[in-house]
C-alpha cells in the first residue's frame, strides 16, 4: 500500500550505542520518514538473554531475523527496528522494536540501561517486558527502572510544571504505553491458594501492595505501584520451556513441529493479542505518530538524552509538531504554487478561470496541510500557508493583469495600423474622410473584440485607446468639408457618447469580475472554516479518547484499591479522577473565542486579496 513500510528482509538497528552515547541512525530514520501510515509500535524489554527477540520475530512472522544468540554475551545492543504491514489492521504499519538487554554485565552502565528502558516507554503503544521464572520479589525488584521514570521522564515543560512532582506522575497513564508481561521458561502451578488462576489473575496477585508505612513495604510497594499507576491495562503471559535445554541454542532454525506444543500456544496467543489490541502510537493530546512523526521522535528524545537533559512529551509534542507543521505548510503552497505555475503559462485569461483555479488549489494545498499538520494552536501554520498563497495569487493578478494589458495594446496597434498608414497618406483629410475614419475604426473594433484571448483588460485598454484617439477623430472631423457645423456637432457627441459607451463596458466588466472575485472569495471563507472547525473536532476527539482511557484506567484501579482497603489509595486516586474528569468537561466545552480569532485572522487575507484585485483593476 502507498506509504506503507518498505520491504525490509531484516531488522535494521535504529539506535546504536556509541562511545559518547546513544546515537540515532539516519538510514533508520529514512526509511520512517517514507511511512506515511500510522504507527502500532511494539517495544521489548527486559533482562539480557532471556529470549526477547524470539518473541519479536514472532510478531513480524519470521523465525528469524532479530538476533537471537546462543550464548551468555548478549547479542542485541542499542534499539534495532523492523517494519512490517500490520497484519490485522489495513493500513497500518507494525513497528517492531527490540532493545539492548539490561543488566548486561559486560556493559558495566546502569544509566545507560535507564535509558534504553526509558525509550522503550516513550516510543511504544505497547510494551513487552520479558523475564524468566516467575513473577515475584526478585523479579519486581529486577524491574527497578520503572521506578527511575520519574526522574527520567517528564509530562510539562520545566515552565509549566507543578512544583509537586506527584501530581505530574499521576498523568502518566495518559501517555504511556500499555503492558504486557511475557514470563518465559514458566514452570509452577498458577494456584492462589489451591485454586486454579488465569495469567492475567497472576499477575495482578504479584502486583498487590501491602498495607503499612515502613520503608520495607515502600521499597516493596513502589515498583508494584508504578506499574499500577503509570501503565493504562496489564496483561501477562507464562510460557513453558519452547524445547529441552540442548536445543535452545537451535530455537531460530527449528520447526515449529518440533516445538512444545504448550509454548506455541502461548506464543500464538500473544500475538494475536498484540495484533488486536495494541495501538496506534499517539502523543500528548491524542495525536496519531505516523512512520515520519516517529521518525521526529526518536531524533528528539535521542538528542534530548544526549544533551544531559530529561525526554519531556509536552516539549516533543511541540518540537514535532513546529517541523510536522512547517512541512505542512511547505507542501501545502507547493501543491498550489505548482498548479498555479502551469496556470500562468496561459496568462493572459479571464478572471473567472484564474479564480476558479486559485481557489480549486487553494483547496488542494489545504487539505494537504490539513492532513500533515497537528497541534496547529492558534492556526499559527494555517495562516501561514494562506498569507503565502495569498501573496502569490496576488502576484499572478498582477501578472495576469499585466500581460492583459499587454496583449490587448498590442492588438490594437497592430489593428490600426492600417489606419495610422491611411492618416499619414491623407486618405481621411478629404471631404466625406470622416465617415471612411469611422467607418474603418468600427471595423477594427469589431475585430477586437472578436479576438477571444484578451483577458481581464480588454474593455479597459480600449476605453483609454479611444480616448487617447478622441482627438484624432475630432480633427479629421473638423476638416471634413462634406459636413455642416451642425452635423459636426451631432458628430461630436456621438464621438463622446462612443467614448461614455465603452467606459460603461468597461465598468459592467469591473463590476462582474469584482463580484466573481468577492462570491469565490465568500465560497472559499466558508470552506475554510468548515474544514478548520472538522480539523478542531477531530483533535478534541482525540483527546476526549486520551482522557477517557486514562479515567477508565483510574477508576478501574480505584476500585480494586477501595475493594482491598487501601483508603489512603482510593483518596489519592479520586483526586486525580476528578482532575481529568474537570480537564474532560473543559475539552467538551467549544471555545468560541479561539475560533472566531482565527476565522478574523482567515477573513483579513481574504479582503487583502480583494482590495489588491481592486487597486489592480481600477
Amino acid at each position: 500500500m502507498s506509504g506503507g513500510p518498505p520491504c525490509m528482509p531484516a531488522p535494521v538497528c535504529l539506535i546504536e550505542n556509541a562511545e559518547e552515547g546513544l546515537r540515532t541512525v539516519e538510514s533508520a530514520l529514512d526509511i520512517l520518514r517514507g511511512i506515511q501510515q500510522p504507527v502500532v509500535v511494539v517495544a521489548v524489554v527486559g533482562l539480557y538473554r532471556t529470549g526477547k527477540s524470539y518473541l519479536m520475530n514472532r510478531l513480524a512472522g519470521q523465525q528469524s531475523g532479530f538476533a537471537l544468540g546462543s550464548t551468555i554475551e548478549s547479542k542485541t545492543k542499542g534499539i534495532w527496528m523492523w517494519c512490517v504491514p500490520h497484519p490485522s489492521k489495513p493500513g497500518h504499519t507494525l513497528l517492531l522494536l527490540d532493545t539492548e538487554g539490561l543488566g548486561d554485565v559486560n556493559k558495566g552502565d546502569s544509566k545507560n540501561d535507564a535509558w534504553i528502558f526509558c525509550l522503550a516507554v516513550l516510543l511504544s503503544s505497547t510494551l513487552v517486558y520479558n523475564s524468566r521464572g516467575t513473577i515475584d520479589n526478585q523479579a519486581l525488584e529486577k524491574l527497578h527502572y520503572v521506578t527511575e521514570l520519574t526522574e527520567n521522564i517528564r509530562i510539562k515543560s520545566a515552565g509549566a510544571r507543578d512544583e509537586d512532582g506527584d501530581e505530574e506522575d499521576s498523568n502518566f497513564v495518559r501517555f504511556f504505553p500499555d503492558f504486557v508481561w511475557a514470563v518465559r521458561d514458566f514452570t509452577l502451578e498458577r494456584k492462589i491458594d489451591d485454586c486454579d488462576v488465569s495469567e492475567d489473575e497472576y499477575l495482578d496477585f504479584a502486583l498487590q501492595l501491602k498495607k503499612g508505612t515502613s520503608k520495607k513495604i515502600d521499597d516493596y510497594n513502589r515498583p508494584r505501584r508504578c506499574i499500577r499507576n503509570f501503565f493504562p491495562t496489564r496483561k501477562c503471559f507464562t510460557f513453558e520451556f519452547p524445547t529441552s535445554a540442548k536445543n535452545m541454542r537451535n530455537l531460530d532454525s527449528m520447526a515449529e513441529a518440533d516445538l512444545c506444543p504448550d509454548f506455541l500456544s502461548v506464543a500464538n496467543r500473544f500475538c494475536s493479542y498484540v495484533f488486536g489490541e495494541s495501538r496506534v502510537k499517539t502523543v500528548q493530546g491524542g495525536h496519531k505518530v505516523t512512520g515520519r512523526r516517529f521518525s521526529h521522535l526518536v531524533k528528539i528524545y535521542v538528542d534530548t538524552i544526549n544533551s544531559g537533559s530529561v525526554p519531556c512529551l509536552e516539549n516533543a509534542v511541540v518540537a514535532m509538531a513546529e517541523i510536522e507543521n512547517k512541512s505542512a505548510v511547505n507542501l501545502g503552497f507547493q501543491l498550489y504554487e505548482q498548479g498555479m505555475g502551469d496556470l500562468s503559462k496561459t496568462f493572459p485569461t479571464d478572471l473567472g478561470t484564474v479564480s476558479a483555479e486559485h481557489h480549486r488549489f487553494d483547496a488542494m494545498a489545504r487539505q494537504e496541510f490539513l492532513k500533515r499538520s497537528f497541534k496547529d494552536e492558534g492556526g499559527k501554520y494555517m495562516t501561514q500557508l494562506m498569507e503565502k498563497v495569498s501573496q502569490l495569487y496576488k502576484q499572478l493578478l498582477t501578472l495576469n493583469m499585466e500581460a492583459s494589458e499587454k496583449l490587448c495594446r498590442k492588438l490594437l496597434s497592430v489593428l490600426y495600423a492600417p489606419m495610422a498608414a491611411s492618416i499619414q497618406q491623407g486618405s481621411y483629410a478629404k471631404a466625406g474622410g470622416y465617415e471612411i475614419y469611422c467607418r474603418d475604426r468600427d471595423i477594427m473594433v469589431a475585430k477586437y473584440q472578436q479576438h477571444d484571448k484578451k483577458g481581464m483588460k480588454g474593455e479597459k485598454v480600449l476605453e483609454k485607446f479611444l480616448q487617447e484617439k478622441n482627438a484624432e477623430a475630432k480633427s479629421i472631423l473638423k476638416a471634413d468639408k462634406t459636413l455642416t457645423e451642425s452635423e459636426k456637432k451631432m458628430a461630436e457627441a456621438c464621438e463622446l457618447a462612443r467614448v461614455q459607451e465603452q467606459k460603461a463596458k468597461a465598468e459592467e466588466q469591473r463590476s462582474q469580475d469584482l463580484q466573481r472575485a468577492t462570491e469565490d472569495e465568500r465560497r472559499s471563507q466558508e470552506e475554510r472554516v468548515r474544514r478548520l472547525k472538522e480539523k478542531m473536532e477531530e483533535e478534541k476527539k482525540l483527546l476526549q479518547e486520551e482522557l477517557d482511557r486514562a479515567l477508565d484506567s483510574k477508576l478501574k484501579e480505584q476500585k480494586e484499591m477501595m475493594e482491598k482497603g487501601f483508603n489512603d489509595q482510593v483518596e489519592i486516586m479520586g483526586q486525580e479522577i476528578k482532575e481529568l474528569k474537570k480537564e474532560k468537561k473543559q475539552n467538551q466545552e467549544d471555545k468560541p473565542w479561539s475560533f472566531q480569532k482565527i476565522v478574523m485572522s482567515i477573513a483579513k487575507i481574504g479582503s487583502e486579496v480583494l482590495s489588491t484585485f481592486l487597486r489592480k483593476m481600477f
